[in-house]
């Protein structure tokens, strides 16, 4: 079943934002790629490193894992770098009168 959580309003969550969420056994990085929002698994698939720490390129749409570099798509959850090769979750995101909401299952 899915569940739709509100995380918050666009204007918390600037270009260049990042945010972590929990939920249940799951933490997911929030992200606004130059006003795209995008929604991860906070977890790099090389050494279950955060992501939300990591650096965000907003004209490529990526993060790096701040551990050992690897570099995820944030449309995807694939890694474009090695040490990882094993993507990651991604989450669908909706954007509704502002308020920016997360599905997860």
């Amino acid at each position: 079943m899915t569940t739709i959580l509100d995380i918050c309003t666009l204007d918390e969550l600037p270009p260049g934002g990042k945010r972590l969420v929990e939920w249940e056994d799951l933490e997911i990085g929030v992200f606004n790629c130059a006003g795209e929002i995008f929604a991860i698994e906070d977890r790099c698939s090389h050494d279950d490193g955060t992501l939300a720490d990591g650096e965000l390129d907003e004209a490529a749409c990526t993060v790096e894992c701040p551990r050992h570099g690897s570099l995820f798509d944030l449309r995807t959850g694939k890694p474009l770098t090695l040490p990882a090769y094993v993507p990651v979750e991604t989450f669908p995101v909706l954007v509704e009168d502002g308020l920016i909401k997360l599905e997860v299952d």
